[in-house]
């Protein structure tokens, strides 16, 4: 298919994994049945990828990776206002700020809704994918080899698609840092993709490594019943009030056999050290044909944090860290679909990998490191404007942008009251803070 064209035949597209982005994907090839017949690979057994809480860690009973990082008491850290796809909202009897389990149940009523279940392979994990070059033409297809994950034994099943949506998500594959002393370290190790429940944690001392959204959001969890919780963090301190039992702190140096020692030379005998150091970004089934790079966070080559400069019909969804998260996963997926309906010619693959280059440059003059390579932040919005304007479809509206960026605030001054606000979308495209 050049790139500028309509597909002069239906396309089968391979979608990796039925999570929010996932389900986004299928729905919006789905609304073109004429072009596009998308096929949903989801390991589990049901859909909502990291939103499916589980009690269980570590492996699930066909001896799979436990996906969700979920803990039993997770709010969102957004309201649901912000949070809903754009032609799907949440029901507006819910609380503005709710439970993982009731963004499962919208996410479960959103692929009902488009009637994608019947799209979806459930307990089939994909294997492999692998380019196939066609003779005489420049778009090459996917060799996709799948497997039922109840059957350790059964072979791998192979298929061929036109394209790839790579929607696996990256919050389910612990990054652990190298401590010096953590060898000796004789306390308990844990990170916060294993943390469930305060109450396993009850009368303990807790060293909790790094204070992101998540690890500020367990630290005033646990403190319900942990003896003292310790925010260790290279960053700024929080300036938001926090339970009396949580006190900040700067970096950690090194562990001892029962004590963490920081940088500015104080020392704590601890029960619990917890790493809140994020995830890795991981694809285990794309071969090394398919000439994707991971280091220390930055993914490439993709251009527009999305499409592979190389091989435009194997897109990521969802990459980008710290955005308001499925909206900007609807624009990506509409992105991805205008390059592949012929709506949009992308540049040559040289010039996307100049503009990878250049986005690349801008971020390291801000003073952003280089893990930082997908973060997004404030911004996400001119992002979204630009892909949105490139795939000629409507950007994500003002009034979300305007009320993430408000309820930012909101948790900056205090943790431990924003989510008890509610919102109200008004007639004028603005906003309420409200009363209930």
């Amino acid at each position: 298919m050049p790139e500028s064209s309509k597909p002069t035949k239906m396309l089968r597209v391979a979608v990796i994994g039925a999570g929010a982005a996932g389900l986004c994907a299928a729905r919006r090839l789905a609304s073109k049945p004429q072009l596009f017949e998308p096929h949903v690979f989801e390991k589990s057994g049901q859909v909502g990828g990291t939103w499916v809480y589980t009690d269980n860690i570590g492996k699930d009973e066909y001896g799979q990776d436990i996906h969700s990082s979920m803990y039993r008491n997770l709010k969102t850290n957004l309201p649901k206002e912000v949070m809903a796809f754009s032609d799907y909202p949440f029901e507006k009897s819910l609380p503005s700020f709710i439970t993982h389990q009731q963004v499962r149940q919208y996410l479960e009523s959103y692929c009902k809704y488009f009637d994608l279940t019947k799209r979806i392979k459930f307990n089939t994990s994909v294997e492999s994918v692998s380019p196939v070059h066609q003779e005489g033409k420049k778009q090459v297809l996917w060799n996709v080899s799948y497997k039922d994950v109840r059957q350790h034994d059964s072979s791998p099943r192979k298929e061929q698609f036109d394209a790839v949506f790579v929607c696996n998500g990256h919050y389910s594959i612990p990054k652990i840092p190298q401590l010096p002393g953590m060898d000796e370290f004789q306390g308990e190790v844990v990170h916060s993709h294993c943390y469930r429940d305060p109450e396993q944690f009850r009368d303990k001392v807790i060293v909790m490594l790094g204070a992101g959204a998540s690890g500020q959001d367990i630290a005033i969890d646990v403190s319900k019943e942990a003896k003292q919780v310790i925010l260790s963090s290279r960053k700024e301190p929080l300036k938001s009030p926090l339970p009396g039992n949580v006190t900040q702190i700067c970096n950690i140096d090194r562990l001892t056999k029962n004590e963490v020692i920081f940088e500015n030379g104080d020392k704590v005998e601890t029960d619990v050290l917890m790493l809140c150091t994020g995830y890795e970004y991981t694809f285990p089934f794309l071969t090394p044909e398919c000439h994707v790079k991971v280091e220390d966070g930055r993914i490439t080559p993709l251009y527009k944090h999305v499409v592979h400069t190389e091989f435009p019909n194997l897109v990521f969804i969802g990459i980008c860290s710290t955005i308001c998260p499925f909206p900007q996963f609807d624009s990506q997926v509409q992105f991805s679909v205008s390059t592949m309906d012929g709506t949009v010619q992308l540049p040559s693959t040289a010039e996307m990998d100049e503009d990878v280059t250049q986005d690349y440059k801008r971020r390291l003059h801000m003073g952003l490191p280089h893990r930082y390579a997908h973060r997004m932040s404030t911004m996400q919005w001119g992002y979204d404007a630009d892909i949105s304007s490139i795939g000629k479809y409507p950007s994500i509206p003002q009034r979300v942008s305007e009320l993430y960026d408000y309820v930012h605030e909101k948790r900056v001054e205090n943790l431990m009251t924003y989510k008890k606000d509610h919102y109200l979308w008004l007639d004028d495209g603005t906003f309420q803070e409200i009363e209930k």
